[in-house]
Parts: C-alpha cells; structure tokens; sequence
C-alpha cells in the first residue's frame, strides 16, 4: 500500500506535539494554551483519517477544510509564541511551526485538487 503523506505527517505531528505539550504544561506552566495547541494539533490528524474514510468527495472536500483550519489554528498559536519570546523552547518551536506550516501547504494542495476534480466531474455531466 502507498504511504499517504499528509495521514503519516500530521500523525507525526500529533505525536511530537503531545510531547511538546506535556514539556508547557509541566515547565512553563502554559496549561490553557498546551490544551488549546495540542486540541488544534491532534484535530489535524483526526480529520485526515476520518477524510480517508469518506464515501464522496464532497464529504471528503468538507472534512480536508476543517483539516486545513485546524492547522492553521495551530500554526498561530507556535508563531504566536516565537513572536511573544516567553517560551525557551526556540528550536522546538521553530521546527514545530515549519511542520505545521508545511501540513498547511499540503492540506491547502489537496484541497485545491480536490475541488478541480469535483469542477471537472460536474462539468462533464
């Protein structure tokens, strides 16, 4: 079976940002924000995987967007705390922001691709 990129990297992604969480909620005491990161961040990777199990593509189009927002809810908050410069976590969160910042791109590509398939499937009927 083909690897399916964005399943395997928003599932990695999920994963690194449990860790990360867990390191905000223990050392900077960040438990508000570690919970509102890490919802945005699993949410990513949960909707992939219920988008794989759609039936159409519209369904599957519906569920790839609110993918895509969510990531971009989590690419906020880890440029939100580069900017502020109160967390220590600089390479960290430098990496975990280029990791969100490139499901973004990924997710926004499917989308697009899959609305120009839908377009064409509509157009031929």
């Amino acid at each position: 079976m083909k690897e399916n990129i964005i399943q395997t990297k928003s599932f990695d992604f999920a994963v690194k940002m449990m860790r990360f969480c867990q390191k905000l909620r223990e050392v900077d005491r960040a438990y508000s924000l570690a919970d509102q990161l890490l919802n945005a961040s699993c949410s990513i990777g949960a909707n992939v995987e219920e988008a794989i199990g759609t039936n159409t593509k519209r369904h599957f189009l519906a569920i790839i967007t609110i993918s895509y927002k969510e990531a971009r809810e989590a690419h906020f908050y880890l440029r939100a705390m580069i900017a502020s410069g109160i967390y220590t976590h600089h390479s960290e969160l430098n990496e975990l922001n280029q990791d969100a910042f490139e499901i973004m791109r990924i997710l926004s590509a499917i989308q697009k691709t899959t609305r120009e398939n839908l377009k064409k499937e509509n157009e031929s009927k």
